[in-house]
């Protein structure tokens, strides 16, 4: 609230109510999905436990650090995969749908995870011997930091850019100017992004455009929920060969 009424007291931001109760929509559809589907990635890392090569305790700082590393490198090629391949990108395109940046837009997650597979992204971690629920804990802490790099009242913080990602980095993120596209890819850190090539730094030469690059209207959070989805099917039907529907399921998004 204490955002809003800083937007709206500002010339310089923009701000819509009905965009933010569509993310609040969009919001409870995801946590009611991940409920319901959760028995697919807690059957998937059930088993892997099971196969694991050691048991890594977390009691010492060293093993909660490599923990917390591991899963901020898995994450980050989660995340630029999910840009890369159609498959994920439904999922993940619904996060990027809001045509404004703010807090609210960090509600907008897809409800199809559970089909994209985006878990098995973390489970190089399991099997290596980390507890799955010290990944899942370890995974939640970051999504909980990115909550507060949504958003366009923060300006650039300085020295803690060369190593965090933060508000002016996660702008760069979301704007979908061919300048920024598909940048940014980290969750508590950027140095993976600045390790392999993906960084960018936000230019006021370059004004931010926020959604994505197909502008999405709707305010309705099934329809935002399943836009990708939709799109991609309809490809895949009027695709006659499996091998082009693979390419196509695997390939960049349009």
């Amino acid at each position: 609230m204490v955002e809003v009424i800083l937007i709206q007291s500002s010339h310089n931001f923009n701000f819509s109510w009905q965009e933010s109760f569509a993310s609040l929509g969009v919001a409870i559809g995801h946590r009611i999905t991940n409920t319901v589907f959760a028995v697919i990635p807690l059957g998937v890392y059930s088993y892997v436990w099971e196969h694991r090569l050691w048991t890594i305790s977390l009691d010492h700082l060293w093993t909660i650090f490599f923990l917390f590393v591991g899963v901020e490198f898995f994450y980050y090629w989660y995340h630029r995969f999910a840009h890369e391949i159609r498959w994920l990108w439904a999922t993940h395109a619904v996060h990027h749908s809001a045509n404004y940046f703010n807090l609210s837009a960090s509600f907008r997650l897809g409800w199809t995870a559970w089909l994209s597979g985006n878990y098995l992204f973390f489970l190089p971690l399991c099997w290596l011997g980390f507890a799955p629920s010290a990944i899942v804990l370890t995974l939640a802490i970051n999504l909980l930091y990115q909550f507060w790099i949504h958003t366009e009242l923060i300006p650039k913080l300085g020295w803690f850019e060369w190593v965090f990602n933060t508000p002016s980095h996660h702008r760069v993120h979301h704007a979908s100017n061919p300048e920024y596209i598909d940048r940014n890819y980290g969750g508590m850190l950027i140095i993976f992004d600045r390790l392999f090539g993906t960084f960018a730094t936000e230019n006021s030469n370059y004004p931010l455009v926020y959604g994505l690059t197909h502008p999405f209207q709707s305010h309705n959070p099934f329809k935002i929920a399943f836009y990708e989805w939709n799109k991609l099917f309809q490809e895949l039907k009027n695709t006659k060969t499996w091998r082009d529907r693979c390419l196509i399921m695997i390939g960049r998004p349009k």
